[in-house]
């Protein structure tokens, strides 16, 4: 036995036995993919509604349940997560102004989903919209509303059991009723109201067949209109591409309510094509950026020239004017150059520009005039993320939403004239958030590329290698890990815990060059930088291997899972949820063929190698000892589809050679993660602490 095999068998040694894993049927199913046999024996559990996944679904629950159960302290904890859920809070974009009334989202304690209010001129806000009412185990959310821009009416879309597919209906905001109208099988998609305010824009995806909503894959977006008072099957088709299966549509009406503009997506790249729908000309089309170089973002406009946050030659983002009438790149005009900081967000108002920045991931908002002189910062409560309200050109007022490691989002009224923000919307919480601290540290990775990492504990921590630490990644498809607060983390720091939170390669911390040195080819630079993010941790007496535990969520579970197979040596525990777990049948599934511009496609030769040598369910090899891990999934995640999770755990349990436990946790009712009701939140965050603290043995 070799000395790594050897420490592994000590470090593991000592976890409490249980009983083992049901055992899951293997088949001799075998895929030839580019000339190689990739064996896929547990393939059966891909029809997840069949009796026998059914069957081995309850099985799995049933074995993590018997070892969550066991561990002392579970009502103590859930009730301490449930006082600290007790709170009032905002959600979402925070609040929108239209017609003189402010529309936002507001979720107290006891409460399962966010409740949408009203407040109109003068007045108090007022319920509107509570899906709370709707079933009796809180699974219905609202995924998505827009009010008209006289805010007479409300477009709102309600998702079940956490998945993607939703149902739209309208509602009188002065009556508080639904006009009668419904949409169903809308997906991936905002309503964007006309100018006259008579309908609104939405994009979706043909109808799945019977029983196949969960897994089939969309292809043939569709933009459409949806004029108040006529049924769906009367909604006109405003935009579509029948040769480009892959391409998906948005729509943006310009303030003055001149022209629409399309936004033209392929997958999940960063780059976008612009056309421009004059509503004035019999809906004509014309194509202004025709090729996938960039990404464009709308700003505003001004009669035929129309403003674009971009990072067209531009990789952490700039802000150019394009006049519709001569819009060659050559006559663009560069309104905001890029600048070291990535570029986030723009919002215009008042004849000025709010651009959020991100300098080293905490937000900083400069004001810039539209002929690209500096006004100066909006001061912020402090280090954090802040997220812009969108506004109109012509509001004196802006309202941000503002949130950190030990702030709750909370909105604030920012006042032009007065150059100052106030409080709108704050909130309390059951906890002293001055006994804690937040610092930033940077680490080197493998290549010696520095990878700064947020480090939240309580004051006074000592630095004795013995704290128990959770290290939380995601790294792609350019989305940043912002400061944010999350009850579930605030439990971790309350056992004692160390929160380390690392910014890695793939996403746009650093902006669009940080984001590709994470994608395709180069996505093992990710897995690098969170080993030596655990690796740092340890050096630096943080922790140890056997007290630092990873978690990371859908691309972040693909991480999760990546890392365990490479360095199962390294880590105390692992929980990884809602993972991409087979890297060679993920594009066979709902909306997985978008992911390839991030991971690249398994149908081609040279791209199925590179997500063959890290494929978490490929890669999990028999005999191989691993720490505890926790598997957490649903049984309607219709993003991720759960078969990836089922067909891991499987793997996962036939492989192990240690004795430490490799648990499934399937939710029922719910999906990806987003509507997920308060109350299984409170379930879901006590079986994980929980985990954590039996398998770091805190």
């Amino acid at each position: 036995m070799g000395l790594g095999m050897l420490l592994l068998f000590v470090c593991f040694g000592a976890v409490a036995m249980v009983a083992a894993p049901p055992e899951t049927k293997r088949t001799d199913h075998v895929d030839v993919l580019h000339g190689k046999n990739i064996p896929d024996p547990y393939r059966w559990l891909e029809d997840v509604d069949s009796a026998e996944t059914k069957a081995w679904i309850a099985e799995q629950n049933k074995y993590a349940r018997a070892h969550l159960d066991r561990i002392p302290g579970r009502d103590a904890l859930r009730t301490r997560i449930a006082e600290l859920m007790n709170f009032s809070r905002t959600t979402g974009v925070g609040i929108l102004k239209r017609g003189g009334r402010l529309f936002f989202l507001r979720q107290d304690g006891g409460q399962n989903q966010p409740v949408l209010y009203v407040q109109d001129p003068g007045g108090q806000p007022r319920e509107l919209l509570n899906p709370n009412t709707l079933t009796k185990d809180g699974t219905a959310a609202v995924s998505t509303w827009a009010p008209s821009g006289d805010g007479k009416y409300l477009t709102y879309g309600i998702a079940k059991a956490g998945s993607d597919w939703q149902e739209w209906f309208v509602r009188d905001v002065a009556s508080g009723k639904d006009t009668g109208e419904k949409l169903e099988w809308v997906k991936f998609s905002t309503p964007e109201w006309s100018p006259d305010h008579a309908g609104f824009y939405y994009s979706t995806y043909p109808k799945p067949e019977e029983g196949a909503a969960l897994v089939q894959e969309n292809y043939y977006n569709k933009l459409y209109y949806h004029r108040l008072g006529t049924r769906q099957s009367e909604d006109k088709v405003i935009y579509e591409r029948p040769d480009q299966k892959e391409w998906a549509f948005g729509g943006k009406v310009t303030e003055d309510g001149q022209r629409l503009v399309l936004n033209v997506e392929h997958g999940t790249r960063v780059e976008n094509l612009i056309y421009v729908m004059d509503l004035r000309a019999n809906g004509k089309v014309t194509e202004i950026v025709k090729e996938f170089t960039g990404s464009f973002s709308m700003v505003g406009s001004r009669g035929s020239v129309v403003y674009f946050h971009t990072t067209h030659k531009a990789p952490r983002g700039r802000i150019v004017a394009i006049d519709l009438n001569q819009p060659a790149e050559s006559k663009w005009k560069e309104i905001v150059p890029e600048s070291k900081d990535p570029l986030e967000s723009v919002v215009w108002s008042a004849n000025r520009l709010f651009c959020g920045y991100m300098s080293d991931v905490k937000s900083v908002v400069r004001m810039i005039s539209l002929d690209g002189k500096h006004l100066g910062e909006v001061k912020l409560p402090g280090m954090g993320q802040v997220g812009w309200s969108p506004g109109k050109q012509d509001e004196t007022e802006q309202f941000f939403v503002f949130t950190g490691y030990m702030n709750p989002p909370a909105i604030y009224r920012y006042n032009l004239n007065a150059g100052a923000s106030t409080p709108f919307f704050t909130t309390k919480l059951a906890f002293d958030p001055s006994a804690y601290e937040t610092k930033q540290v940077f680490y080197p990775s493998k290549d010696g590329t520095k990878i700064p990492m947020f480090l939240t504990y309580r004051k006074g921590l000592r630095a004795n290698g013995q704290n128990p630490t959770l290290l939380y990644g995601y790294g792609g498809f350019s989305v940043a890990v912002r400061p944010a607060f999350s009850v579930y983390m605030l439990t971790w720091l309350e056992q004692g815990g160390v929160l380390a939170v690392a910014n890695l390669r793939g996403g746009s911390e650093y902006g669009e060059d940080w984001h590709r040195a994470g994608m395709l080819d180069k996505k093992q630079n990710v897995f690098d930088d969170f080993i030596a993010a655990a690796e740092w941790l340890i050096a630096n007496k943080y922790t140890n291997k056997t007290k630092i535990a990873i978690e990371g969520g859908s691309n972040g579970g693909l991480l999760v899972g990546a890392v365990l197979n490479q360095r199962p040596d390294l880590f105390g525990a692992a929980i990884p949820h809602v993972g991409v777990m087979d890297m060679l049948r993920f594009h066979k599934f709902t909306i997985g063929r978008a992911w390839t511009s991030d991971y690249g496609s398994p149908d081609k030769p040279r791209e199925f190698e590179t997500l063959l040598k890290y494929s978490p369910l490929q890669n999990a090899k028999r005999g191989t000892v691993y720490p505890p891990v926790m598997i957490m999934t649903a049984d309607h995640d219709d993003r991720v589809v759960p078969s990836h999770s089922f067909k891991y755990a499987a793997q996962m349990q036939y492989a192990q050679e240690g004795k430490a436990p490799i648990l499934i946790r399937i939710e029922p009712s719910a999906g990806h993660g987003a509507g997920k009701p308060a109350s299984k939140l409170i379930e879901e965050y006590t079986d994980t602490i929980l985990f954590l603290r039996d398998a770091l043995k805190m």
